[in-house]
């Protein structure tokens, strides 16, 4: 009987007690494996860590926390700030460059905004007389009120809005400031604009030379050198020396302190 079975191991008999055997197994398994499921669903989830759901241990995947779930990919076609249309490249600038302006003196004490502005569109070819001039800037015998207008009239005679107006509030620029209006001045200078800046106090040359408004005064820059570090002053006062000076940026942006600039 004994070899018997160990010859024919599959006969009906064997077979049964196998399947029995099987199914037992089978059982226990099945209660292990709920009783793990059991333990997993009621065990308190560790912060950050959602707890496992009976779907999620079916597909073998842990429900995301929506606190700590990963951002979304970002959309490919979005435009960066650098590729943003608002934004546009700005093309090298050449290191210095003078504009071809022509150049008026003022014919009173104060006619120097008329007059700045005059020598500033002249750089466009744009020839207005300054009792023109003084009227869009509504002039009088206290001078033109702020650089808002000077920006204003040079945007209306150039038939474009070009011109922003940049105030330098403190009575001393910011380093950020000193930049912008070395930016703003090579901008506009290579694109062919003049700047007109209302300057206010004394401010000394590349020269040396010291230039002094108590009450303030409107000057046109036409032209830089040194990547913008140095400006060329166009002034129609004819104090203080020649019609025509170099200052450096740093000083113009002090000079400017307090008042604002066309560019």
């Amino acid at each position: 009987m004994t070899e018997e079975r160990i010859r024919n191991p599959f006969r009906p008999g064997a077979l049964r007690r196998v399947h029995k055997v099987g199914l037992l197994s089978a059982a226990v398994a099945v209660a292990a494996a709920a009783a793990t499921a059991g333990a997993l669903l009621n065990q308190p989830a560790a912060p950050g860590v959602a707890r496992a759901t009976s779907e999620s241990l079916v597909t073998g995947a842990i429900a995301p926390d929506p606190d700590t779930e990963a951002p979304a990919s970002p959309d490919a076609s979005a435009a960066t700030p650098e590729e943003s249309p608002s934004q546009p490249a700005t093309p090298d600038a050449p290191a210095e460059k003078v504009l071809d302006a022509s150049f008026e003196y003022q014919p009173n004490f104060y006619y120097c905004g008329p007059a700045a502005v005059r020598n500033a569109l002249s750089a466009r070819g744009i020839d207005v007389s300054q009792d023109e001039l003084a009227k869009g800037l509504r002039t009088t015998v206290n001078g033109t009120d702020s650089a808002e207008d000077t920006t204003r009239v040079l945007n209306d005679m150039v038939g474009a809005d070009v011109y922003r107006t940049t105030m330098i509030p403190g009575s001393d620029a910011t380093p950020a400031q000193m930049d912008r209006l070395q930016a703003d001045v090579v901008r506009a200078i290579s694109n062919g604009y003049a700047v007109v800046a209302n300057s206010v106090g004394g401010a000394a040359d590349a020269d040396g030379v010291w230039h002094d408004f108590p009450g303030g005064h409107y000057i046109a820059l036409v032209g830089y050198s040194d990547d913008g570090r140095m400006v060329k002053v166009s002034d129609s006062s004819g104090l203080f020396g020649p019609a025509t000076y170099w200052m450096s940026t740093i000083n113009m942006a002090n000079w400017i302190g307090t008042r604002g600039y066309s560019a």
